[in-house]
């Protein structure tokens, strides 16, 4: 269907999606409920890697007990996504179409150097992460494909996840994190800059030996916060330097 008519809009647990549509910013007017597929929502190991269909929902993903013993952080983040009941609908597929820079599981998959699936009427295809999104709101998807999956290699070390909002609970992240201390130091942040970001510099310098100090430095060198509704830049880029410190003194070894 989507080969055959490109303007379809794929609608899965619609928590975005409705939003978009109600204030008139969605493009589309014509959907291809995914919902009922239940292949899409399966969450398995395949050797070393974790497949997690693209319909498992954030419920699905704190229940797991793969998800909870091989990515917890993505257990934490999946907590923080709205109430129980945007939980329930929504899906780990939709955070990643949906392709804002502020989703917070987008952070962790950026931290983990996740595989996106993308399927088509001609086969599929894996997309790493870090490379899937082209600029805000844009990502390298064909209207013919669908994200199916999300894999994750196996994660060596102390993983690490905050989101900085209004609330506790139901509020778009001002500022999220992720982190791994184990090996190379991977980072990730969201709502710094048009798409989440992995931040190599930053990583490097942990790895050489860097002061925390010197590692805040070059983490604001890497990020490109704005004033919006919801924080100022300033704000962004100091709570984004008071988390890498708090990353990395939380998961220093003992």
């Amino acid at each position: 269907m989507l080969r055959d008519e490109q303007s379809l809009v794929p609608l899965a647990g619609a928590t975005d999606l409705y939003v978009s549509l109600n204030a008139g910013t969605l493009e589309g007017r014509r959907f291809l409920n995914l919902w009922s597929l239940p292949s899409l929502r399966r969450i398995v190991l395949q050797g070393d890697t974790l497949s997690i269909g693209a319909l498992a929902t954030y419920s699905a993903l704190i229940t797991s007990r793969l998800v909870r013993a091989r990515l917890p952080m993505l257990v934490q983040a999946s907590r923080q996504v709205g109430g129980l009941q945007i939980q329930n609908r929504g899906t780990i597929g939709g955070n990643v179409a949906n392709a804002s820079p502020a989703g917070d599981t987008l952070p962790v998959l950026a931290a983990v150097d996740a595989i996106v699936v993308l399927g088509s009427a001609d086969g599929e295809r894996r997309v790493p992460f870090n490379g899937f999104y082209t600029g805000y709101r844009r990502t390298v998807r064909r209207p013919d494909e669908l994200i199916t999956a999300i894999e994750v290699p196996a994660v060596g070390g102390a993983q690490w996840f905050r989101k900085v909002g209004t609330r506790a609970a139901q509020a778009i992240s001002k500022v999220v994190m992720a982190g791994v201390r184990g090996g190379a130091p991977r980072v990730a942040l969201g709502s710094v800059a048009p798409v989440v970001l992995r931040l190599p510099g930053t990583e490097a310098a942990l790895a050489d030996g860097a002061t925390i100090d010197e590692a805040v430095r070059t983490l604001e060198t890497e990020i490109a916060p704005i004033d919006d509704l919801r924080s100022t830049a300033e704000y962004r880029r100091r709570v984004a330097g008071n988390l890498l410190r708090r990353f990395w003194a939380d998961t220093a070894p003992a």
